[in-house]
């Protein structure tokens, strides 16, 4: 571990796993938009989301999407590390109340680069909501 309690790239190995999880409230929903500027009804307006596909409002896709970078930024690898990239795939709606776990699992160890390869997933009972992967540099005892 380094100094500020993350893994070290000389640390993880594949299968490594740490998950986070949150219920997203109607306050997180308000205070989404607000700081991402994305207003779009279906996430704030229940009259105009009911007449949607989704039957009522639903949460950002990004918003559970963010608990991905919580997972990574706090737990694996943790503090010190910078988030590189993400692929997203948007597999079912989060509604207000719903509880999203995202789980990191490490797929790849890049040593002599410092990089880490993690599957996403976000889960709502046990459903994919989100699915990709990150692309991590890691702090490193040797530097």
């Amino acid at each position: 571990m380094n100094a500020q309690n993350g893994y070290d790239i000389e640390d993880l190995q594949p299968g490594m796993s740490a998950s986070v999880s949150k219920t997203i409230t109607d306050a997180d929903i308000v205070l989404f938009s607000g700081v991402s500027t994305d207003t779009n009804a279906v996430h704030l307006n229940e009259e105009f989301a009911r007449t949607t596909m989704f039957g009522g409002r639903i949460a950002h896709g990004m918003l559970s999407a963010s608990l991905i970078s919580a997972v990574l930024g706090n737990r694996l690898p943790g503090p010190g590390t910078i988030y590189m990239g993400q692929t997203l795939k948007f597999r079912a709606p989060v509604k207000p109340g719903d509880t999203v776990t995202a789980t990191a699992t490490v797929k790849e160890v890049i040593v002599e680069k410092k990089r880490a390869v993690l599957e996403t997933v976000c889960t709502v009972g046990g459903k994919v909501v989100i699915e990709g992967e990150a692309t991590m540099l890691c702090t490193s005892r040797n530097t």
